[in-house]
Protein backbone atom coordinates (compact mmCIF):
# COMPACT_ATOMS: atom_id res chain seq x y z
CA UNK A 1 0.00 0.00 0.00
CA UNK A 2 1.64 3.15 -1.06
CA UNK A 3 0.12 6.21 0.53
CA UNK A 4 1.39 8.50 -2.10
CA UNK A 5 -0.27 6.41 -4.91
CA UNK A 6 -3.83 6.21 -2.40
CA UNK A 7 -3.95 10.04 -2.29
CA UNK A 8 -3.62 10.49 -5.82
CA UNK A 9 -6.35 8.43 -6.28
CA UNK A 10 -8.12 9.95 -3.61
CA UNK A 11 -8.29 13.64 -5.08
CA UNK A 12 -8.69 12.28 -8.36
CA UNK A 13 -11.65 10.84 -7.43
CA UNK A 14 -12.43 13.97 -5.12
CA UNK A 15 -12.27 15.63 -8.41
CA UNK A 16 -14.53 14.20 -10.37
CA UNK A 17 -16.96 14.25 -7.40
CA UNK A 18 -16.72 18.01 -7.39
CA UNK A 19 -17.63 18.11 -11.36
CA UNK A 20 -20.04 15.42 -11.31
CA UNK A 21 -23.23 16.89 -10.00
CA UNK A 22 -25.17 13.77 -9.82
CA UNK A 23 -22.98 12.52 -7.02
CA UNK A 24 -23.51 15.42 -4.53
CA UNK A 25 -27.06 15.91 -5.60
CA UNK A 26 -27.58 11.75 -4.44
CA UNK A 27 -25.55 12.51 -0.87
CA UNK A 28 -27.14 15.94 -0.33
CA UNK A 29 -30.32 17.05 -2.05
CA UNK A 30 -31.93 13.44 -2.29
CA UNK A 31 -32.07 13.21 1.46
CA UNK A 32 -33.43 16.50 1.85
CA UNK A 33 -36.77 15.34 -0.73
CA UNK A 34 -36.97 12.15 0.90
CA UNK A 35 -37.44 13.46 4.63
CA UNK A 36 -39.75 16.65 3.40
CA UNK A 37 -41.68 13.97 1.65
CA UNK A 38 -41.83 11.26 4.82
CA UNK A 39 -41.50 13.74 7.31
CA UNK A 40 -44.50 16.03 5.73
CA UNK A 41 -46.42 13.59 3.76
CA UNK A 42 -46.68 10.09 5.25
CA UNK A 43 -47.94 9.84 9.01
CA UNK A 44 -49.38 6.56 10.50
CA UNK A 45 -51.94 8.80 12.90
CA UNK A 46 -55.21 9.36 11.87
CA UNK A 47 -56.37 12.96 12.67
CA UNK A 48 -59.37 14.37 11.18
CA UNK A 49 -61.04 11.50 10.24
CA UNK A 50 -64.28 11.94 8.55
CA UNK A 51 -66.89 10.27 10.81
CA UNK A 52 -71.09 9.96 9.56
CA UNK A 53 -72.92 10.95 13.01
CA UNK A 54 -76.68 9.54 12.91
CA UNK A 55 -78.73 10.79 16.02
CA UNK A 56 -82.69 9.16 16.20
CA UNK A 57 -83.82 11.19 18.97
CA UNK A 58 -81.67 13.99 19.97
CA UNK A 59 -81.23 15.17 23.67
CA UNK A 60 -79.01 16.28 26.27
CA UNK A 61 -77.42 13.24 26.25
CA UNK A 62 -76.47 12.52 22.61
CA UNK A 63 -75.54 16.60 22.63
CA UNK A 64 -72.78 15.91 24.70
CA UNK A 65 -71.52 12.49 23.02
CA UNK A 66 -71.26 14.41 19.72
CA UNK A 67 -69.91 16.91 21.37
CA UNK A 68 -67.05 14.65 22.38
CA UNK A 69 -66.41 13.71 18.96
CA UNK A 70 -66.29 17.06 18.08
CA UNK A 71 -63.89 18.00 19.99
CA UNK A 72 -61.38 15.15 19.35
CA UNK A 73 -58.39 16.13 17.01
CA UNK A 74 -58.92 12.60 15.13
CA UNK A 75 -62.27 13.07 14.18
CA UNK A 76 -64.46 15.48 12.09
CA UNK A 77 -67.68 14.21 12.40
CA UNK A 78 -70.50 14.90 9.75
CA UNK A 79 -74.19 15.11 10.79
CA UNK A 80 -76.42 12.71 8.50
CA UNK A 81 -80.18 12.92 8.84
CA UNK A 82 -80.71 8.89 8.64
CA UNK A 83 -78.72 5.69 8.05
CA UNK A 84 -79.37 5.26 4.76
CA UNK A 85 -77.79 8.31 4.22
CA UNK A 86 -75.00 7.69 6.59
CA UNK A 87 -74.73 4.38 4.57
CA UNK A 88 -74.26 5.64 0.97
CA UNK A 89 -71.64 8.23 2.68
CA UNK A 90 -69.87 5.51 3.48
CA UNK A 91 -70.04 3.57 0.15
CA UNK A 92 -68.62 6.33 -1.50
CA UNK A 93 -65.75 6.99 0.81
CA UNK A 94 -67.42 10.75 1.61
CA UNK A 95 -66.19 9.43 5.16
CA UNK A 96 -64.38 6.22 7.08
CA UNK A 97 -66.81 5.25 9.98
CA UNK A 98 -70.64 5.34 10.90
CA UNK A 99 -72.08 6.22 14.54
CA UNK A 100 -75.23 5.67 15.24
CA UNK A 101 -77.23 6.38 18.04
CA UNK A 102 -80.49 4.59 17.83
CA UNK A 103 -83.88 6.51 19.05
CA UNK A 104 -83.58 4.46 22.56
CA UNK A 105 -80.14 5.75 23.13
CA UNK A 106 -81.12 8.54 26.03
CA UNK A 107 -83.67 6.37 27.75
CA UNK A 108 -81.39 3.52 28.26
CA UNK A 109 -78.33 6.05 29.27
CA UNK A 110 -80.84 7.81 32.26
CA UNK A 111 -81.83 3.87 33.49
CA UNK A 112 -78.58 3.07 34.19
CA UNK A 113 -78.44 0.67 31.63
CA UNK A 114 -76.22 -0.29 28.66
CA UNK A 115 -77.00 2.32 25.81
CA UNK A 116 -76.16 0.92 22.30
CA UNK A 117 -74.25 2.83 19.80
CA UNK A 118 -73.71 1.21 16.30
CA UNK A 119 -69.99 1.63 14.97
CA UNK A 120 -68.89 0.93 11.36
CA UNK A 121 -65.86 1.05 10.34
CA UNK A 122 -64.09 1.01 6.92
CA UNK A 123 -62.01 -1.53 6.80
CA UNK A 124 -60.37 -1.47 3.32
CA UNK A 125 -57.40 -0.32 4.93
CA UNK A 126 -57.33 -2.67 8.18
CA UNK A 127 -54.67 -0.35 10.01
CA UNK A 128 -56.87 2.74 9.51
CA UNK A 129 -59.88 0.76 10.80
CA UNK A 130 -57.94 -0.47 13.68
CA UNK A 131 -56.83 3.04 14.68
CA UNK A 132 -60.56 4.77 14.50
CA UNK A 133 -61.54 1.57 16.22
CA UNK A 134 -59.39 2.07 19.59
CA UNK A 135 -59.91 6.01 18.97
CA UNK A 136 -63.66 5.55 19.51
CA UNK A 137 -63.29 3.35 22.37
CA UNK A 138 -61.18 6.53 23.90
CA UNK A 139 -64.19 8.88 23.19
CA UNK A 140 -66.93 6.55 24.91
CA UNK A 141 -64.58 5.90 27.46
CA UNK A 142 -64.14 9.71 28.11
CA UNK A 143 -67.87 10.32 27.94
CA UNK A 144 -69.08 7.92 30.17
CA UNK A 145 -66.73 9.46 32.96
CA UNK A 146 -67.72 12.71 32.34
CA UNK A 147 -71.51 11.79 32.62
CA UNK A 148 -70.68 9.49 35.85
CA UNK A 149 -69.69 12.47 37.32
CA UNK A 150 -72.54 14.84 35.96
CA UNK A 151 -74.90 12.25 37.51
CA UNK A 152 -72.77 12.39 41.04
CA UNK A 153 -72.04 8.54 40.62
CA UNK A 154 -68.77 6.19 40.33
CA UNK A 155 -68.19 5.13 36.86
CA UNK A 156 -68.33 1.60 37.90
CA UNK A 157 -65.37 -0.73 35.71
CA UNK A 158 -63.94 -4.03 37.18
CA UNK A 159 -60.74 -3.01 35.10
CA UNK A 160 -58.91 -0.28 35.54
CA UNK A 161 -56.09 0.36 32.97
CA UNK A 162 -52.93 2.83 33.84
CA UNK A 163 -51.05 2.91 30.60
CA UNK A 164 -48.02 4.32 30.49
CA UNK A 165 -46.46 4.71 26.78
CA UNK A 166 -42.35 4.47 26.80
CA UNK A 167 -39.70 6.32 24.43
CA UNK A 168 -42.56 7.74 22.44
CA UNK A 169 -45.16 9.62 24.38
CA UNK A 170 -46.38 12.03 21.70
CA UNK A 171 -47.12 8.88 20.03
CA UNK A 172 -45.91 10.47 17.10
CA UNK A 173 -45.61 8.29 14.09
CA UNK A 174 -42.63 10.85 12.78
CA UNK A 175 -40.52 10.08 15.95
CA UNK A 176 -40.67 6.59 14.51
CA UNK A 177 -40.45 6.87 11.18
CA UNK A 178 -37.63 9.71 10.46
CA UNK A 179 -34.83 7.40 12.13
CA UNK A 180 -35.51 4.43 10.12
CA UNK A 181 -35.93 6.66 6.88
CA UNK A 182 -32.12 7.56 7.97
CA UNK A 183 -31.16 4.13 7.26
CA UNK A 184 -33.40 3.91 4.23
CA UNK A 185 -31.36 7.27 3.12
CA UNK A 186 -27.94 6.11 3.72
CA UNK A 187 -28.40 2.62 2.10
CA UNK A 188 -29.73 4.56 -1.04
CA UNK A 189 -26.69 6.87 -0.93
CA UNK A 190 -23.95 4.57 -0.05
CA UNK A 191 -25.19 2.14 -2.31
CA UNK A 192 -25.66 3.81 -5.44
CA UNK A 193 -22.16 6.44 -5.08
CA UNK A 194 -20.15 3.57 -5.21
CA UNK A 195 -21.72 1.21 -7.69
CA UNK A 196 -21.50 3.40 -10.35
CA UNK A 197 -17.94 4.06 -9.55
CA UNK A 198 -16.41 0.85 -11.53
CA UNK A 199 -18.75 0.94 -14.23
CA UNK A 200 -18.57 4.44 -14.61
CA UNK A 201 -14.30 3.85 -15.55
CA UNK A 202 -15.37 0.98 -17.93
CA UNK A 203 -17.55 3.24 -20.02
CA UNK A 204 -15.56 6.33 -20.11
CA UNK A 205 -12.43 3.89 -21.01
CA UNK A 206 -9.99 5.26 -18.40
CA UNK A 207 -10.36 1.85 -16.70
CA UNK A 208 -7.03 0.77 -19.14
CA UNK A 209 -5.15 3.58 -17.65
CA UNK A 210 -5.37 2.55 -14.16
CA UNK A 211 -4.39 -0.99 -14.72
CA UNK A 212 -1.47 0.29 -16.82
CA UNK A 213 -0.39 2.34 -13.94
CA UNK A 214 1.22 0.47 -10.75
CA UNK A 215 -1.47 1.11 -8.63
CA UNK A 216 -2.68 -2.16 -6.69
CA UNK A 217 -6.50 -3.31 -6.92
CA UNK A 218 -6.76 -2.25 -3.01
CA UNK A 219 -5.58 1.37 -3.56
CA UNK A 220 -8.08 1.70 -6.79
CA UNK A 221 -11.07 0.28 -3.98
CA UNK A 222 -10.22 2.29 -1.32
CA UNK A 223 -9.45 5.17 -3.56
CA UNK A 224 -12.63 5.44 -4.81
CA UNK A 225 -14.06 4.23 -1.69
CA UNK A 226 -12.59 6.93 0.86
CA UNK A 227 -13.98 10.12 -1.10
CA UNK A 228 -17.75 8.63 -0.91
CA UNK A 229 -17.33 7.78 2.60
CA UNK A 230 -16.94 11.22 3.24
CA UNK A 231 -19.73 12.00 1.25
CA UNK A 232 -22.17 9.68 2.67
CA UNK A 233 -21.06 11.04 6.01
CA UNK A 234 -22.20 14.50 5.06
CA UNK A 235 -24.86 13.33 3.85
CA UNK A 236 -25.52 11.45 7.21
CA UNK A 237 -25.30 14.56 9.12
CA UNK A 238 -27.48 16.63 6.72
CA UNK A 239 -30.38 14.35 7.85
CA UNK A 240 -29.36 14.14 11.03
CA UNK A 241 -29.93 17.82 11.71
CA UNK A 242 -32.86 17.94 9.42
CA UNK A 243 -34.64 15.13 12.25
CA UNK A 244 -33.55 16.70 15.24
CA UNK A 245 -34.46 20.76 14.38
CA UNK A 246 -36.74 20.67 11.54
CA UNK A 247 -39.13 17.59 12.82
CA UNK A 248 -37.92 18.02 16.07
CA UNK A 249 -37.33 14.27 17.21
CA UNK A 250 -35.89 13.91 20.23
CA UNK A 251 -32.40 12.14 20.04
CA UNK A 252 -32.18 11.18 23.58
CA UNK A 253 -28.32 9.28 23.25
CA UNK A 254 -25.26 9.91 22.73
CA UNK A 255 -24.78 11.70 19.24
CA UNK A 256 -21.03 10.43 18.99
CA UNK A 257 -22.46 6.76 19.46
CA UNK A 258 -24.86 7.54 16.55
CA UNK A 259 -21.94 9.09 14.26
CA UNK A 260 -19.76 6.21 15.32
CA UNK A 261 -22.62 3.13 14.02
CA UNK A 262 -23.70 5.28 11.10
CA UNK A 263 -19.81 5.55 9.80
CA UNK A 264 -20.36 1.79 10.62
CA UNK A 265 -23.28 1.17 8.43
CA UNK A 266 -21.86 3.53 5.80
CA UNK A 267 -18.75 1.43 5.27
CA UNK A 268 -21.09 -1.50 4.51
CA UNK A 269 -23.55 0.43 2.03
CA UNK A 270 -20.25 1.54 0.43
CA UNK A 271 -19.28 -2.12 0.32
CA UNK A 272 -22.37 -3.26 -1.38
CA UNK A 273 -22.31 -1.08 -3.52
CA UNK A 274 -18.70 -1.40 -4.64
CA UNK A 275 -19.23 -5.07 -5.15
CA UNK A 276 -22.62 -4.09 -7.55
CA UNK A 277 -19.68 -2.21 -9.04
CA UNK A 278 -17.43 -4.19 -10.07
CA UNK A 279 -19.83 -7.17 -11.22
CA UNK A 280 -22.16 -4.70 -13.90
CA UNK A 281 -20.47 -3.72 -16.64
CA UNK A 282 -22.50 -0.33 -17.27
CA UNK A 283 -23.69 2.41 -14.63
CA UNK A 284 -27.39 1.75 -16.36
CA UNK A 285 -27.07 -2.11 -14.75
CA UNK A 286 -25.29 -1.05 -11.97
CA UNK A 287 -27.92 1.81 -10.49
CA UNK A 288 -30.67 -0.63 -11.04
CA UNK A 289 -28.94 -3.76 -9.57
CA UNK A 290 -28.42 -1.26 -6.46
CA UNK A 291 -31.79 -0.16 -6.51
CA UNK A 292 -33.32 -3.49 -6.31
CA UNK A 293 -30.80 -5.14 -3.93
CA UNK A 294 -30.32 -2.77 -1.56
CA UNK A 295 -33.08 0.42 -1.32
CA UNK A 296 -36.09 -2.43 -1.71
CA UNK A 297 -35.04 -4.27 0.82
CA UNK A 298 -33.73 -2.01 2.92
CA UNK A 299 -37.12 -0.30 2.64
CA UNK A 300 -39.33 -3.31 2.88
CA UNK A 301 -37.73 -5.58 5.36
CA UNK A 302 -35.88 -3.26 7.65
CA UNK A 303 -38.52 -2.66 9.89
CA UNK A 304 -38.41 0.54 9.08
CA UNK A 305 -42.41 0.87 8.41
CA UNK A 306 -43.44 -2.61 8.51
CA UNK A 307 -42.93 -4.42 11.79
CA UNK A 308 -40.95 -7.35 11.32
CA UNK A 309 -42.51 -9.56 13.91
CA UNK A 310 -45.83 -9.51 11.73
CA UNK A 311 -44.05 -11.18 8.83
CA UNK A 312 -44.06 -14.57 8.23
CA UNK A 313 -40.91 -16.89 9.68
CA UNK A 314 -39.84 -16.93 6.51
CA UNK A 315 -39.86 -13.61 5.34
CA UNK A 316 -38.36 -12.91 9.11
CA UNK A 317 -35.59 -14.76 8.43
CA UNK A 318 -34.79 -13.01 5.26
CA UNK A 319 -34.18 -9.98 6.91
CA UNK A 320 -31.41 -11.13 9.05
CA UNK A 321 -29.49 -11.01 5.40
CA UNK A 322 -30.93 -7.05 4.86
CA UNK A 323 -28.07 -4.49 6.73
CA UNK A 324 -30.74 -1.55 6.86
CA UNK A 325 -32.34 -3.91 9.83
CA UNK A 326 -29.56 -3.43 11.89
CA UNK A 327 -29.20 0.06 11.50
CA UNK A 328 -32.82 0.70 11.89
CA UNK A 329 -32.64 -0.54 15.38
CA UNK A 330 -29.86 1.13 16.27
CA UNK A 331 -31.31 4.72 14.86
CA UNK A 332 -34.24 4.45 16.60
CA UNK A 333 -32.71 3.12 19.73
CA UNK A 334 -30.10 5.57 19.99
CA UNK A 335 -33.12 8.66 18.97
CA UNK A 336 -36.28 7.11 20.93
CA UNK A 337 -34.62 5.23 24.25
CA UNK A 338 -30.96 6.07 24.73
CA UNK A 339 -27.90 4.42 24.60
CA UNK A 340 -29.34 0.73 24.66
CA UNK A 341 -26.27 -0.92 24.80
CA UNK A 342 -27.70 -4.33 24.33
CA UNK A 343 -29.29 -3.28 21.44
CA UNK A 344 -26.18 -0.94 20.02
CA UNK A 345 -23.70 -4.08 20.56
CA UNK A 346 -25.15 -6.75 18.92
CA UNK A 347 -26.77 -4.81 15.92
CA UNK A 348 -23.02 -3.18 15.18
CA UNK A 349 -21.86 -6.76 15.81
CA UNK A 350 -23.73 -8.44 12.46
CA UNK A 351 -23.39 -4.93 10.61
CA UNK A 352 -19.52 -5.48 11.16
CA UNK A 353 -19.37 -8.89 9.86
CA UNK A 354 -21.57 -7.56 6.58
CA UNK A 355 -19.35 -5.56 6.23
CA UNK A 356 -16.05 -7.41 6.47
CA UNK A 357 -18.22 -10.30 4.22
CA UNK A 358 -18.98 -7.75 1.49
CA UNK A 359 -15.38 -5.81 1.26
CA UNK A 360 -13.86 -9.44 1.21
CA UNK A 361 -16.17 -10.42 -1.85
CA UNK A 362 -15.61 -7.26 -3.81
CA UNK A 363 -12.06 -7.51 -3.24
CA UNK A 364 -11.45 -11.18 -4.37
CA UNK A 365 -13.72 -10.06 -7.36
CA UNK A 366 -11.79 -7.38 -8.37
CA UNK A 367 -8.62 -8.35 -10.74
CA UNK A 368 -6.47 -6.13 -12.30
CA UNK A 369 -7.33 -6.99 -15.88
CA UNK A 370 -9.72 -6.09 -18.39
CA UNK A 371 -11.48 -9.04 -18.75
Amino acid sequence: MNRQRLRGLVRKESLQIIRDPSAIAIAFVLPVLLLLLFGYGVSLNARDVPLAVVVDQPSGQTSSFVGGLQQSAFFAPRIYPDIAAARQALMTRKVDGIVWLRGDFTRLALTGRSAPVAVWVNGVDANNARIMEGYLQGVWQTWLQLEAERQGQPLLIPVSVQARIWFNPAVRSRDFLVPGLIAVIMTLIGALLTALVVARERERGTMEALMASPVTMAEILLGKLIPYFVLGMGGMALSVAMAVWLFAVPLVGSLWLLVLCSALFLLVSLAMGLLISTLANSQFVAALVAVIVTFLPAFILSGFIFDIESMPGVVQFLTHLVAARYFVAIAQTVFLAGDVWLVVLSNSAALALMGVIFMGIAWRKSHKRLD
